[in-house]
């Protein structure tokens, strides 16, 4: 697939969940992102804001298979990678795959389930298998899985550990919607939801054949260098207690070559870089104790860190373009 077409796809995607999200472009868009960059998601806002919506509305438009984990405390691994079960007929061992075994997966409430379970997601998003009982099942392509959390209520949560947080390509905050938008919201819902006639625009295949696309856009070594720098200089912050790991540097590389596309450009810009960098690496870093009680958040710091590495240099248009093979 060119990359052309490859941005069709994205497109039309785009513009079909706007159908259900309504005032939320960038959110819907850093989606796209993700599920063109073979990455998972976690929405962290409060209830209400569209956050399941947002998970179906992709599945539809893409005609992959959606599967919903409701996560709670006394939710078992097994719950969400499957069981073997002994079927007496047989006198064999049956595999019943889980729900984590869809495409777009929904992942309610992750910090509701205990750690225990929630590992149990690990081999899934960074390895797109499962093993259960010795024996590895595949995931089938594309997979995304999109966790949920509300950022309000502390009680009866665990807390997402460090090694999970770094397996979310981006982190999205969908927020209120504007006055005008929550009219539209309503008139919108008025006989029925929208998500009821939302239809598929692109198959399976077709995303498999886009994530594929976006890695020959080009980026250029200046834009690589500028993505390590800034992942190093999280490290060195001086309210980072733990800065951005090599995965999330893979991250904004990848992100930024589907940015590019979505753009309708074959190379990737540092302004591609900048508007990503809080998107994918803001729940990566850490904030020291002494910053968190002076209420120093992790935008800030990317935002601080943005600032303080130099920006390539060179001719606007054509600087790209001069240095290829």
């Amino acid at each position: 697939m060119d990359q052309s077409h490859a941005q069709d796809i994205a497109g039309r995607i785009i513009d079909n969940i706007q159908k259900v999200i309504i005032g939320k472009a960038q959110a819907v868009e850093l989606a796209v992102i993700a599920l063109l960059s073979q990455g998972h998601i976690l929405i962290e806002d409060v209830p209400g804001v569209g956050k399941t919506m947002l998970a179906k509305s992709l599945a539809r438009s893409t005609d992959c298979v959606f599967r919903r984990i409701q996560l709670t405390p006394d939710m078992l691994p097994s719950d969400i990678t499957g069981v073997s079960i002994f079927n007496q007929q047989s006198r064999e061992f049956e595999f019943r795959p889980g729900p984590i075994l869809g495409q777009i997966v929904l992942a309610d409430e992750i910090n509701r389930a205990t750690p225990k379970t929630q590992s149990a997601l690990l081999e899934a998003m960074e390895e797109r298998q499962v093993t259960v009982d010795g024996t590895t099942h595949k995931i089938a392509a594309p997979f995304m899985l999109m966790a949920t959390e509300n950022p309000i209520e502390h009680e009866g949560i665990f807390p997402l550990p460090e090694a999970q947080l770094d397996r979310f390509m981006i982190r999205i905050q969908l927020g209120y919607p504007s006055f005008a938008d929550e009219m539209s919201i309503i008139d919108s819902q008025r006989l029925q939801h929208p998500i009821d006639g939302l239809g598929a625009v692109a198959s399976a295949d077709e995303v498999s054949e886009a994530q594929s696309a976006i890695r020959e856009v080009f980026v250029h070594d200046q834009v690589k260098r500028y993505i390590v720098s800034l992942v190093h200089a999280t490290r060195a912050h001086d309210d980072a207690a733990l800065g951005a790991s090599p995965r999330a540097g893979l991250a904004l590389f990848r992100s930024c070559q589907a940015l590019a596309l979505l753009r309708g450009r074959d190379y990737v810009l540092p302004d591609d870089v900048k508007e990503l960098a809080v998107p994918v690496m803001g729940h990566r870093v850490i904030v020291t104790p002494s910053a968190r009680m002076k209420r120093v958040e992790t935008h800030r710091i990317i935002e601080d860190v943005i600032e303080q590495v130099a920006v390539p240099g060179g001719r606007a248009t054509g600087w790209v373009d001069t240095t290829r093979d």
